[in-house]
């Protein structure tokens, strides 16, 4: 994993704006409507190549495919996996159960994108049954990376812990053999991206977001002993590959929300720091969580793990200001070093397919105003007189 040895690297969540050509057929895909195969390749084939060349357009350095094959983060599994079919429906979150009317216009918004989501759940023995579609996002992603100009490349995977949290379990018998049977099932698609010369994000909300939602029936020491037990089931899945090689991404879910019921960093904080990952992304830039760089600082944290801070909001059409991005990035730094930040996003820009509320181009936007930010905090972190 390179890491910022001379100046404040920047990278993001994984997800991308997708255009209405990808979208088009990642709608048919999902709703189980006929759609050209071959189109369906070559189109996703010209979107990865196209989030590279505008990512590395917008002064990105750690780069990935923008999950354009994905319809959602963590239910994409369903294509890949056997033992997944009928449905799940979501609860509604905890912080909008006194907003009804937010809740409706929500849904209104998102119609499109939630119609064709499919939530499915476990009705059979998970095992591996679709090693092409992982084999071409490498493909695509390789060949895109050809000849550009990046200091590393990643791709996402979904953690054992957000695909339980997605989809609801009805065959094991516990929770627990669930995650066992979901992390034996997943190890293969870890150790090929990290085998691939890529870095592997593994995508854990589950370690917040379900707090709130899946797992909102659950008292705080019932749901803190869960996420310490997907932790133990993802170190277990990521056994063969080095930490160095692996960073998660761990939020309180992407959405415009009241969010008045996250649970607090500090009470995740002792069992993040017990992930393998070497690096931790999260949300550090929105109204609810940018005071939390505090809690950082107090952690104590392990002196071989690398942050990457959330220094722009996923969830808001404002474009942030390079310099409040340099502030953000300098208090990190602060706490564990220059060379141990890495500028990121707070979330992905299309954690499902046609759902962000952001335009498109202001992500990219965002993006670069990002990587703006990030020289500024270069400037003064190894410019002349820096410590």
């Amino acid at each position: 994993m390179k890491t910022s040895s001379d100046r404040i690297l920047t990278t993001h969540v994984g997800s991308l704006p997708r255009s209405e050509a990808v979208l088009d057929l990642l709608r048919r895909r999902e709703a189980g409507e006929p759609y050209d195969r071959g189109g369906f390749d070559s189109t996703i084939r010209d979107a990865v190549a196209e989030n590279v060349r505008r990512q590395v357009g917008v002064g990105i350095d750690i780069v990935s495919d923008g999950e354009a094959s994905k319809y959602g983060y963590a239910t994409y599994i369903k294509d890949r996996l056997e033992g997944f079919g009928g449905e799940a429906p979501a609860k509604p979150s905890l912080d909008m159960h006194a907003y009804p009317e937010l809740r409706r216009r929500m849904t209104v918004a998102s119609f499109s994108a939630a119609e064709a989501l499919r939530r499915t759940c476990c009705i059979g023995p998970v095992r591996l049954k679709d090693r092409i579609a992982l084999a071409t996002d490498i493909e695509n992603f390789k060949a895109a990376l050809a000849g550009a100009d990046v200091a590393d490349g990643f791709l996402n995977a979904a953690s054992p812990g957000v695909i339980s949290a997605f989809q609801a379990n009805r065959h094991y018998p516990t929770h627990g053999a669930y995650l066992a049977a979901l992390a034996d099932a997943m190890r293969e698609e870890y150790e090929a991206i990290a085998g691939a010369g890529f870095i592997l994000q593994v995508d854990c909300p589950d370690l917040a977001m379900a707090r709130h939602t899946t797992f909102q029936d659950l008292t705080e020491p019932e749901f803190l002993a869960r996420a310490e037990e997907h932790i133990e089931v993802l170190n277990h899945a990521l056994a063969g590959i080095p930490a160095g090689s692996v960073r998660m991404h761990v939020c309180w879910g992407n959405y415009e929300g009241p969010h008045d019921h996250d649970i607090a960093l500090e009470k995740l904080l002792p069992i993040l720091c017990k992930a393998k990952p070497q690096a931790i992304s999260f949300e550090a830039a929105n109204p609810r969580h940018e005071h939390e760089w505090v809690v950082w600082r107090a952690a104590g944290l392990p002196d071989d793990k690398i942050l990457i801070p959330g220094v722009i909001d996923s969830t808001t059409n404002y474009i942030e200001h390079p310099e409040l991005v340099a502030q953000r990035i300098g208090r990190f730094a602060d706490i564990v070093g220059r060379e141990r930040v890495i500028a990121g996003a707070d979330c992905g820009f299309g954690t499902i397919a046609g759902f962000s509320k952001v335009d498109p181009d202001i992500a990219f936007r965002k993006l670069a105003t990002m990587a703006a930010g990030a020289r500024i905090a270069t400037e003064r972190l190894f410019g002349p007189g820096a410590a």
